[in-house]
């Protein structure tokens, strides 16, 4: 719950204040009208598909105390607000994102006392928050990001949403564009940071890998330190841009940098590395100051092995209990449309990993699939992958390459674009003219493929979230039930 005057938050937001009532803002900060309670704050903002500002009254009538708008409100509107005892605030410039952000950089301000850890990278940045979660929760009071609701509107929400007894709060930071994480990691202030890998997600707005990496470098810029604990960055040994992030970007803003990984100098490493057929990683992890453990992750795929380095030294410089964040994060269940794995009724089983994709995720599901034992087929089904600008055409086709070096049995490639630059790419590098089908639409896919999928059989799916493979898993586990 929050507590602010609407004066005071005009004051942190530079909002005007069209109507000042006698109510204080006593509970939550609100974007969706049907969410409003009590003396809740709702921000009307003017999307492109339902426009914020339309609800303003009914906001009123469900007993918002302050209300921010970003058009003009109707004469009637602020009638309607003092009649309520509420107060009416317009955005700068009509910038509900920025007003947000300012609002939940005043929250943090007034809870010095929240240690704040900041996420961002290309791959595997959700679970890696996941895991900070789960095993800072053995120790303190934790609060994160929900989901991936990781932009300048889900930032800010997670921060404004901390209970008032929060110890810890984890912001997992995403981007589309250079200067977003800037803003974002001003607003949370974080002492410790993660970036877990430089990809290619995102690549089609910021023309280069270097560029994404100095994007994620600005996560840099609002770090600060918190108590005894000094600004510290986490970062990859085996990363190509970790030393131009650790050099260009952490050094002169006086941040310093770990590294984690497989080599002997980093502070906390990975030792034998190996998956089981459940493709679930098994690792001893060894700390420079002699500490040793080893744990069978419960997340599928090699990968989570560098997300669980990034969590748990991040949770070492916490002061918190390695042995007891480590357990904690060995059992964690994947998260859905993440790599989770689904068993039919008929027995088929499918990897869901539908939320999202980038070049190099696809081909850590396709080794996860690989790893995973099947009396039946192992079957990719593919969608395209998104943001990936001018290089689509060649990234599709590499993806489309690394198909074909895999041992599988079936490629299936849903989409009429750079859908199909992979399934051309995977029968020029000698995949099988009968081992690749093509759909158009997820519908045909459900149609025409879904009844062909058998007991025993390994099913991967996996595709940005605009591909809308998720409703094919739905309606195959639906239908097998």
């Amino acid at each position: 719950m929050i507590r602010m005057s609407a004066r005071d938050v005009a004051k942190a937001t530079q909002a005007a204040l069209l109507v000042e009532g006698t109510r204080p803002l006593a509970g939550e900060v609100e974007i969706d009208s049907r969410r409003v309670d009590k003396d809740s704050l709702f921000v009307a903002f003017a999307g492109e598909k339902v426009d914020g500002n339309s609800y303003v009254d009914a906001a009123l009538d469900a007993g918002a105390a302050i209300v921010c708008v970003s058009a003009e409100p109707a004469a009637a509107t602020l009638d309607h607000a003092g009649a309520m005892g509420a107060s009416v605030l317009r955005a700068v410039d009509d910038d509900c994102e920025e007003f947000l952000l300012c609002l939940a950089g005043e929250w943090r301000r007034l809870h010095p006392s929240w240690t704040v850890v900041a996420v961002t990278g290309s791959v595997g940045k959700t679970t890696t928050k996941d895991m900070l979660k789960t095993g800072i929760a053995t120790a303190k009071r934790v609060h994160a990001t929900s989901g991936n609701h990781n932009n300048l509107i889900g930032l800010p929400m997670t921060v404004l949403s901390a209970p008032e007894d929060t110890e810890v709060l984890v912001c997992e930071c995403g981007m589309n564009h250079k200067g977003e994480i800037s803003r974002l990691t001003r607003c949370c202030r974080p002492a410790l940071a993660v970036i877990t890998n430089v990809g290619t997600s995102h690549i089609g707005f910021l023309g280069s890998r270097e560029n994404i990496a100095c994007a994620k470098a600005e996560i840099v810029e609002g770090m600060e330190a918190h108590g005894s604990i000094q600004p510290t960055l986490i970062l990859g040994s085996a990363g190509d841009f970790t030393s131009f992030i650790s050099e260009q970007f952490a050094r002169p803003a006086g941040v310093s940098t770990v590294c984690v990984g497989t080599r002997a100098e980093d502070v906390l490493r990975a030792e034998d590395i190996s998956v089981n057929e459940e493709s679930l990683p098994t690792a001893t992890f060894v700390a420079c100051d002699g500490w040793k453990k080893t744990v069978t992750l419960s997340v599928p795929g090699r990968a989570v092995v560098d997300d669980a380095l990034m969590a748990l030294e991040t949770i070492t410089l916490l002061g918190l209990d390695r042995d007891a964040a480590l357990d904690a994060i060995a059992s964690m269940p994947a998260v859905s449309m993440r790599l989770s794995v689904l068993t039919a009724a008929n027995g088929a089983r499918i990897i869901d990993d539908s939320y999202n994709a980038s070049p190099n995720s696809v081909a850590a599901a396709l080794d996860v699939l690989c790893h995973m034992p099947a009396k039946g087929r192992r079957i990719a089904i593919l969608g395209e992958i998104g943001e990936l600008g001018a290089d689509e055409k060649r990234l599709h086709a590499y993806v489309g390459a690394y198909v074909a070096a895999k041992p599988i049995d079936m490629a299936v490639f849903v989409g009429t674009g750079p859908a199909r630059e992979m399934a051309e790419a995977a029968r020029v590098m000698g995949l099988s003219e009968d081992a690749i089908e093509t759909f158009d639409t997820v519908e045909d896919l459900s149609k025409i493929f879904a009844p062909v999928v058998e007991a025993g059989d390994v099913v991967l799916v996996k595709a940005s979230r605009s591909a809308g493979l998720d409703a094919f898993v739905k309606g195959v586990v639906a239908n097998d039930r």
